[in-house]
């Protein structure tokens, strides 16, 4: 890689991490190929993105930012999941780590604060941005329906009334 390619990769690994709700470091040493495949589209599905990149590059990318306190976290063979959601990434590869005893996690951080392994899972356990948004939703929409049944309710069972002496007059 030339020093112009380096420069524009810091670059662009600046900007996005400077946007990332969270940001997740892992060691990926084992991984196939394919599940590492596997792992970037389920990143992608849910809005987050997956980075493999030299840890002396991420390091000078992270200076800077609110997130220059994992420069620790660097060393070996390691993954960056990010996304603007501040739980996407970290549930996705919770999840994974889960399902793949090479993906370990190490850390990461939201914003100026550092997580460790176990912040990432408590981090994982909260609803998303978009499951918090469907819930405030039904917990509007359902007040609504329910006047909406109130007030429905007495037609209803006049409607009933009605037909049972209707049904009464033709059997007699």
């Amino acid at each position: 890689m030339e020093r112009a390619e380096k420069q524009a990769l810091i670059t662009t690994l600046n900007e996005a991490l400077q946007g990332a709700g969270v940001v997740v470091v892992a060691h990926y040493a084992g991984l196939t190929v394919a599940k590492m495949g596997a792992l970037r589209a389920r990143m992608k599905a849910d809005g987050a993105s997956v980075k493999v990149a030299k840890n002396r590059l991420v390091k000078l990318a992270l200076q800077g930012t609110d997130l220059e306190h994992m420069s620790d976290l660097f060393k070996g063979q390691t993954v960056l999941a990010y996304s603007a959601d501040p739980v996407a990434a970290a549930k996705i590869a919770v999840e994974f780590a889960k399902q793949n005893d090479q993906y370990v996690i190490l850390g990461g951080g939201m914003g100026k604060t550092k997580l460790d392994p176990e912040g990432v899972k408590a981090l994982a356990s909260l609803p998303s941005l978009d499951e918090l948004r469907a819930r405030l939703l039904g917990m509007i929409t359902t007040p609504a329906t329910r006047i909406a049944q109130v007030v429905n309710a007495p037609a209803g069972q006049l409607a009933r009334v009605f037909k049972a002496y209707s049904e009464k007059d033709q059997a007699a």
